[in-house]
């Protein structure tokens, strides 16, 4: 097993507000090795989500380069912005983004984004329709369904199959969120402020349950401003001005 699963390098992210130029991320780099649960704190607006999703390959730096299986996932700096026809072929690195989203990369976030009109299991399955060939899905969905079922008994939500989201609790929405994201056994599950829209009570069990998937050998890599959530991490890192910085 590789000592580094994921790892960021020089990576600086600006964005043009009119005339003034933001400075988000400036020169950032971390490791992450397999099995490892990192946390990155950092106040509102300094950058942590944007740093999140440019390792979640969702969000492409202007410089800099992340490396999944020590592969490069973007294209190098220069070749990163040159406007593209809609005729053009995917590049390369584009298909790879894309695969790692598809097949290597689970993602949860602050705000569940769940379909209103579908159900639990629907919501779920929808993450492995996505990702599977329309001419295959007819052979794909018992083994697809047999999954999702297995990732809501995991996370509590077996005999809440059949509800909407307007049916259930935030933490129960949240839960789906998450058997949503590891349907497809992700490498990688990045959490995006996870306990943000919840109480305390169903805060401190959705962190239950990402500290057992954890202890099953699940990669994670969470942004929070809350430091009780951070610490139930094995490493804090804080961004300041931009740039990571170890606690």
């Amino acid at each position: 097993m590789p000592e580094t699963l994921l790892r960021a390098e020089g990576i600086r992210r600006t964005y043009q507000m009119g005339r003034v130029r933001l400075d988000v991320l400036r020169d950032c780099g971390l490791r992450v090795a397999p099995g490892e649960f990192v946390a990155i704190m950092g106040k509102s607006g300094s950058g942590k989500s944007t740093l999140l999703h440019i390792l979640g390959a969702l969000d492409v730096p202007q410089d800099g380069q992340v490396y999944f299986d020590d592969a490069p996932v973007f294209a190098p700096p220069q070749q990163r912005w040159q406007a593209t026809s809609a005729l053009d072929v995917l590049s390369s690195f584009e298909r790879r983004r894309i695969g790692l989203r598809r097949h290597a990369f689970g993602f949860v976030f602050q705000f569940y984004h769940l379909l209103p009109e579908l159900n639990v299991l629907e919501n779920v399955l929808v993450a492995r329709m996505i990702g599977t060939p329309t001419l295959r899905w007819s052979a794909a969905r018992q083994a697809a369904r047999a999954d999702a079922l297995a990732v809501l008994t995991r996370v509590g939500l077996h005999e809440r199959l059949r509800h909407r989201p307007s049916e259930l609790s935030g933490g129960e929405r949240q839960r789906v969120a998450i058997a949503r994201a590891l349907v497809h056994k992700p490498r990688i599950l990045f959490a995006d402020e996870p306990t943000g829209n919840l109480d305390a009570e169903a805060g401190a069990s959705l962190m239950g349950l990402l500290k057992a998937l954890h202890g099953e050998g699940q990669t994670i890599v969470m942004v929070t401003h809350d430091a009780g959530v951070a610490s139930q991490a094995d490493r804090i890192l804080r961004l300041e001005n931009g740039q990571l910085r170890g606690v």
